[in-house]
């Protein structure tokens, strides 16, 4: 059961566990999000990898850093599914990787067989879990998981809004020389070239950015941030990591303490902005529940034509998606 409450350390009773997270993939974004989470003391921590000894290895290395930071989260690495039972949230980080001059819609057959493989395991042995879903292509990683589990929709939500956002708060902070933590704001659409920011809908205390940066520089940033994920692949040969991991982990935060925050993912709409039953980026809430409400805000002709472009590329590659799940069949063990 998820707790509502995480008391402070010296006054949880030794009969009381921590919530448990399951990461799927034990690689950068998979890792990263082990240690943010054990060493914030949200949960304890599962990660699993298919490959033999390398969940293992790394849940060990983040065990032993504890003693240095100071927390006492259970971490552990297993290639074993049925460890998972019982977990609260399964954070799915497995996939190929995105190489220099990839897109991300070039990843798709690669990573819809293994959302394949990944989702039966958390039907059989995580059905009461809530996914957050961190595989690339985004927005059709999350339709796929959706299409290959029995988890409710309200239950599977994708992590892309909140690291696109953290990239145009990083940005709009440089070029106004303050504090990216004073900058509120949401956006919409899909992950990446996508997205669709709302500088209208975009704030520093309360004052539009709108009122501080002209048409010309907000532009620039929007472009700079849409090009955020590639200009990293460009420069290290492989995705980013660190910013991804603490997207997820923020989300599994607002989940597992049930905060209600207001926090742009990708999540299921049908009426809400005419989607149409659809995974797509949105401001939603979050708590216990998963997605408890997905609110609507009032756009512009402008901002309506870039989500509708935005939307029409999520639904071809939900339809990629469903035409490539049915002709595949599972054929390993993950």
């Amino acid at each position: 059961m998820l707790y509502t409450h995480r008391p402070e350390p010296d006054s949880i009773p030794l009969s009381m566990a921590r919530p448990i997270i399951t990461i799927v993939g034990a690689g950068n974004v998979g890792a990263a999000a082990a240690h943010i989470t054990a060493a914030s003391e949200l949960a304890d921590v599962l990660l699993i990898d298919v490959v033999p000894g390398l969940a293992e290895g790394k849940a060990l290395d983040i065990a032993q850093a504890g003693p240095i930071e100071q927390f006492d989260s259970k971490v552990t690495g297993t290639t074993d599914w049925e460890e998972a039972t019982g977990s609260d949230i399964v954070i799915v980080t497995s996939g190929a990787r995105r190489a220099p001059g990839m897109s991300r819609d070039e990843l798709l057959s690669k990573n819809v067989a293994i959302i394949n493989e990944v989702g039966g395991r958390i039907s059989r042995y995580c059905q009461d879990a809530i996914v957050i879903v961190v595989a690339n292509p985004l927005d059709a990683m999350v339709h796929a998981t959706a299409r290959v589990t029995d988890i409710p929709h309200q239950r599977i939500v994708g992590m892309a809004g909140e690291l696109d956002f953290a990239r145009f708060r990083y940005l709009l902070a440089s070029e106004l020389n303050l504090s990216a933590q004073s900058i509120r704001g949401v956006l919409l659409g899909g992950h990446g070239d996508d997205m669709v920011p709302l500088p209208r809908h975009t704030s520093i205390r309360g004052v539009p950015i709108t009122e501080l940066l002209d048409r010309e520089k907000i532009d620039r940033i929007v472009d700079k941030t849409r090009k955020g994920g590639i200009e990293i692949v460009n420069l290290l040969g492989y995705s980013a990591y660190y910013a991804p991991a603490a997207g997820a982990v923020k989300m599994a935060e607002a989940i597992i303490e049930d905060k209600k925050e207001l926090v742009s993912c990708c999540a299921y709409c049908r009426r809400q902005y005419r989607v149409g039953g659809y995974f797509v980026g949105v401001p939603a809430i979050l708590g216990h529940s998963g997605v408890e409400k997905i609110v609507e805000l009032d756009l512009d002709d402008s901002e309506r034509r870039q989500f509708e472009v935005s939307l029409s590329h999520v639904r071809q590659l939900a339809a990629r998606v469903d035409s490539l799940l049915a002709t595949s069949t599972p054929d390993s063990e993950l």
